[in-house]
């Protein structure tokens, strides 16, 4: 077996479901499951009715470049989002399963373990543990920036020594940022971009969040609208996407990536050795989805009435504040975050998450430690239930 495979750590969800072995929930509670990113609002009829219209689709195997249509749908979205020219549709985008399956097969593309020995990645410290396996898998060492309140939960490039950018082939940052809701600014795309010149990696840009904000007049900065703004092209930088939050499809699995066509064309080699082939009919439902913004701005409308409602009720007692996008709240505890995710499930039947799931001991600290990660996913009255049991045991 690859020996790398003994490097992976259990994904935050089991370690969740170890900590919470032969405790029992008090039944006295319907049960509020706030621990997991998972849209729950309803898929779009739209969607549903275009996935069913082609299912005469699966009798043929489909391609890995996707079907032309497809293509040509997310370069129109791309455009009308980010207010930039028109991406070439067969050299710039390429269809995924989802971006976590095209973020962890990325880096197998992009690691060059024959040009560095111990080649690096560097991540965001609390992640997305998929960066962590990925590098791992790719033969990489992860190394990771802890991005805390103080520095508004920003990764702190200055902050790593030339030996480490030397040995530096890829870095993953995530805009909006999870579990933070953090977006990057111009200047710090200004700053990873420069990096990037002076030192050759390349940026795997995560906007998995970008259509999860809360005011219509202020849409997020994605990679590509900065790398334009900053009159660049998209050299080393490729930018991965997804409808499972965007349409509420998460079963659906479907995303994009787009960017560096040189490195686009190499990924899409290894794709077809890959079997990840995007289904015909979900391609359909696909392009139905990217060319409709109705329900999307639906979507959004109920986010924002819950962080809306729910934020005030706890800004008080865990610090928490309204994110600038994405649908998690990452709240400071006074108490161990284990012990909160434990007392919050046994006492009050509330499922969080321990942030310091969420991250890794790195430069001295856990970032994670003694914060809880609320995903605003349930319903409405769900939440706001949710929130009234968190102040009962705050």
């Amino acid at each position: 077996m690859n020996s790398n495979l003994s490097k992976l750590q259990p994904y935050p969800f089991q370690r969740l479901r170890n900590l919470f072995t032969g405790i029992r929930p008090n039944a006295a509670y319907e049960p509020v499951n706030l621990s997991i990113g998972e849209p729950k609002h309803d898929t779009p009829t739209l969607i549903k009715e275009a996935l069913l219209a082609n299912l005469a689709g699966l009798s043929s195997y489909p391609t890995t470049a996707g079907v032309p249509e497809l293509r040509q749908a997310i370069a129109n979205w791309a455009t009308r989002r980010y207010g930039i020219p028109l991406l070439n549709a067969e050299k710039e985008i390429v269809p995924v399963n989802g971006s976590r399956e095209a973020l962890f097969a990325f880096a197998q593309a992009v690691i060059n373990t024959k040009k560095v020995a111990n080649p690096i990645v560097i991540c965001p410290n609390p992640f997305y543990q998929i960066y962590e396996g990925a590098a791992f898998l790719g033969g990489a060492e992860p190394y990771f920036l802890n991005t805390l309140p103080e520095n508004q939960h920003a990764m702190d490039f200055d902050s790593v020594p030339v030996d480490i950018w030397n040995r530096t082939q890829l870095i993953y940052v995530c805009s909006p940022g999870n579990p933070s809701g953090k977006v990057m600014n111009l200047e710090q795309w200004k700053k990873v971009f420069a990096l990037s010149d002076l030192y050759g990696f390349v940026i795997a840009a995560d906007e998995c969040y970008s259509e999860i904000y809360f005011d219509e007049a202020i849409k997020p900065l994605g990679a590509l609208e900065a790398a334009q703004k900053l009159g660049r092209d998209f050299k080393r930088l490729v930018v991965f996407s997804s409808l499972s939050k965007r349409s509420n499809v998460p079963g659906m699995r479907s995303g994009f990536v787009a960017g560096d066509d040189m490195i686009l064309e190499q990924f899409l080699l290894y794709r077809t050795y890959h079997g990840c082939a995007m289904s015909p009919a979900v391609q359909a439902a696909s392009i139905a989805a990217w060319n409709d913004e109705v329900h999307v701005i639906e979507n959004r409308r109920l986010y924002a009435q819950k962080f809306n409602t729910i934020t005030p009720m706890l800004e008080n007692i865990l610090g928490v504040e309204l994110p600038d996008a994405a649908f998690y709240l990452w709240a400071r505890t006074d108490m161990p975050d284990t012990e909160a995710a434990i007392r919050l499930y046994r006492d009050f039947n509330v499922t969080v998450l321990p942030g310091s799931f969420l991250a890794r001991e790195a430069h001295g600290i856990n970032p994670g430690k003694n914060f809880i990660r609320l995903a605003l996913v349930a319903s409405l009255d769900e939440c706001i239930e949710a929130a009234n049991r968190i102040k009962n045991l705050i």
